[in-house]
């Protein structure tokens, strides 16, 4: 009757030394070798510990509905502003040009947030007034809830700069996140969520776009319009007035990150074992040739056999 294999298991010869011998230093060592040695790789490649980590998350994006725009006009020292805060509209005097504002957020995916925003802008100018140059900002509420909590009041910065008097702008562009620190992997941060601009104050100097520049630009964490494709129209009609397109993409975003403790141990755990299950392959080999060659003087031990 032919006979298959249904289970090995190997037999283990014993190899024994006194304690003060040349093989018990060499298995020492040996030891030594297997498990510090994998930690000394895994930390002198790039490191050993993960310090940072990044996940993509689509941002909760919101327009606060809140917009400062200045414009500058050919005749010199000549300026026309707007806002949706009646407080720097009051201080405008003169020079206040009182818009008509219409926007739109769409939700492209149907994921239940927002993906762009869509806004219009008409300025009223008189017969013998043109627009230049212009600035404007706009503020938006700013989330990402997928690891920890973080909350911002953000701000995109449009403007554009001509040598000719202009009609109409029409810019589109990606509201990105920008980090210099990364962020808590749980917890709740709102450290800027805060207004850049108190809407109660009287003071002219509180409306300045370098000091809203000087305020937001430090934050480790903002956001920013990148990757702008614009145009400038020429030609307005004078009773036209100038009219300012937008679109603004909210893309999903890669954020940066300080990974928890378990997961630190996990990538560690992994580096760690991937180089010592290497050594530990090499060593059995070397120790096989040594030990069976009595290269190192031991008391072999065979292990009796029973056969049934």
């Amino acid at each position: 009757m032919t006979l298959v294999k249904i289970y090995e298991r190997p037999v283990v010869t014993t190899y024994r030394s006194s304690i003060i011998s040349k093989a018990t230093l060499y298995r020492v060592v040996g030891i030594c070798i297997t498990l510090i040695s994998p930690l000394l790789i895994a930390y002198r490649s790039q490191g050993f510990w993960l310090t940072t980590s990044t996940y993509i998350e689509q941002p909760t994006v919101e327009f606060k509905k809140e917009v400062l725009l200045i414009a500058n006009t050919q005749n010199d020292n000549s300026f026309l502003g707007w806002s949706t805060y009646s407080n720097f509209n009051s201080l405008l005097g003169d020079n206040l040009r009182i818009s008509t504002i219409s926007s739109y957020e769409v939700d492209t995916n149907g994921d239940g947030m927002y993906d762009q925003l869509n806004l219009t802008i008409q300025i009223p100018l008189a017969t013998s007034e043109s627009i230049m140059n212009f600035q404007m900002l706009l503020f938006f509420d700013y989330q990402l809830t997928r690891y920890s909590f973080f909350e911002m009041e953000a701000m995109a910065t449009v403007q554009h700069q001509s040598f000719t008097p202009g009609a109409e702008f029409t810019a589109r562009g990606d509201f990105n996140l920008v980090q210099k620190t990364p962020l808590y992997h749980r917890g709740v941060d709102e450290r800027y969520n805060v207004p850049l601009i108190n809407s109660t104050s009287l003071s002219l100097s509180e409306y300045n776009i370098d000091r809203i520049y000087n305020v937001y630009f430090p934050r480790n964490i903002t956001a920013r319009l990148e990757n702008v494709y614009s145009t400038w129209k020429t030609g307005r009609s004078a009773s036209a007035p100038f009219v300012i397109n937008l679109q603004i993409n909210y893309p999903v975003s890669l954020v940066i990150y300080h990974p928890g403790f378990w997961e630190m141990v996990k990538w560690g755990w992994v580096q760690y074992i991937a180089i010592w299950y290497l050594f530990k392959m090499a060593f059995n080999q070397i120790n096989d040739v040594i030990f069976s060659s009595q290269l190192l003087s031991t008391v072999m031990v065979r292990p009796k056999v029973k056969i049934q």
